[in-house]
């Protein structure tokens, strides 16, 4: 079970941090994900990272958001900066260990301009 937290309003040029753990389970996944969906559009990635602690990012939010994990305590963290209006969207972690995939429930993240 993933329990994710963070998320809610800001206005453009904020900030927010998402915060995602891995609950009932001690499996360090190989590769933990954030992803978007904004109204009308399909879900996207947002980054991902493996537990080597290769990093990912989709172009539009490279240089403002940083994922980080925690494989201690079992988390997955996405920092983001300079939000924009278009970053408005429900989030959601994805962890995937060799096809064994849970998903958090999504938080919403709205950006005012």
């Amino acid at each position: 079970q993933l329990q994710a937290s963070g998320g809610g309003s800001v206005q453009a040029g904020g900030s927010l941090r998402l915060s995602c753990r891995v609950a009932g389970s001690n499996v360090r996944f190989n590769y933990m994900a954030w992803y978007r969906q904004a109204p009308g559009k399909q879900r996207e990635l947002v980054g991902n990272i493996t537990d080597g602690g290769s990093l990912n990012y989709l172009d539009s939010v490279k240089g403002r958001f940083t994922i980080s994990r925690d494989n201690f305590r079992n988390t997955v963290d996405l920092q983001m900066n300079s939000l924009k209006p278009e970053d408005t969207a429900v989030y959601y972690c994805k962890a995937d260990h060799f096809g064994w995939v849970l998903w958090g429930r999504g938080t919403q993240v709205t950006v005012s301009s």
